[in-house]
């Protein structure tokens, strides 16, 4: 992924911490089948060290599974916080004019080997452990467990786990850095929005990322 300088990411906790916030991810790999992606709900886990691992599952029904069989490289995309930025929003157009539109944004790319898990007990514990995960600050949790355990059963035959080591992570925060500072601040003030998903996060990270 191309990375200017201003928006590079290299702390290893912050990526980790963006891959948690957005687990949905897109999986893109090239097998036999030429090039395919497949966009799968994610679990990170980091207690083995290193980069970590990233455990998820696929539709049975869905061939991309077949190519990780016995292992193969691949990439994962997780995508943060991202929006239009209009030329208005920055104090400078005012001055000189000299502003055009963009578009901020926040992703992480994760390059590893991904093999596939068919097996009946690791999915079972997958899915109670991303349920968990996304449950886990409900008033009221739903777990696995809450399901009749033959329904549960058939629904694990109809997918197929993928384990996922992360070998190397990059990524890409870009919040306005490239900007003055009095732009900057005038992409933060409240009463301005920014167009695309999560606007309210775009002022915050810009913030963050002085």
């Amino acid at each position: 992924m191309y990375v200017p300088a201003p928006f590079r990411v290299s702390e290893r906790e912050e990526m980790h911490a963006l891959m948690r916030a957005r687990p949905f991810a897109t999986l893109v790999s090239a097998g036999p089948s030429g090039l395919t992606a497949t966009h799968v709900p994610t679990m990170l886990k980091t207690a083995e060290g290193g980069a970590g691992v990233i455990e998820c599952h696929l539709a049975r029904a869905n061939p991309h599974w077949k190519d990780f069989v016995g292992g193969l490289g691949a990439l994962m995309i997780f995508h943060g916080a991202e929006g239009y930025i209009r030329p208005g929003w920055y104090p400078s157009k005012a001055r000189d004019g000299k502003v055009v539109p963009t578009w901020n944004y926040a992703t992480v790319h994760a390059h590893g080997r991904a093999e596939a898990i068919d097996d009946a007990g690791w999915l079972a514990t997958h899915v109670a452990e991303l349920t968990h995960q996304q449950e886990h600050d409900q008033p009221a949790p739903w777990a696995t467990t809450d399901a009749p355990q033959s329904f549960i059963d058939i629904l694990l035959r109809n997918i197929v786990g993928l384990r996922f080591d992360v070998e190397r992570l990059e990524a890409s925060f870009k919040m306005s850095q490239n900007r003055e500072g009095t732009d900057r601040d005038g992409r933060r003030r409240p009463r301005q929005r920014c167009q695309g998903r999560e606007p309210r996060q775009i002022p915050q990270k810009i913030a963050r990322r002085k």
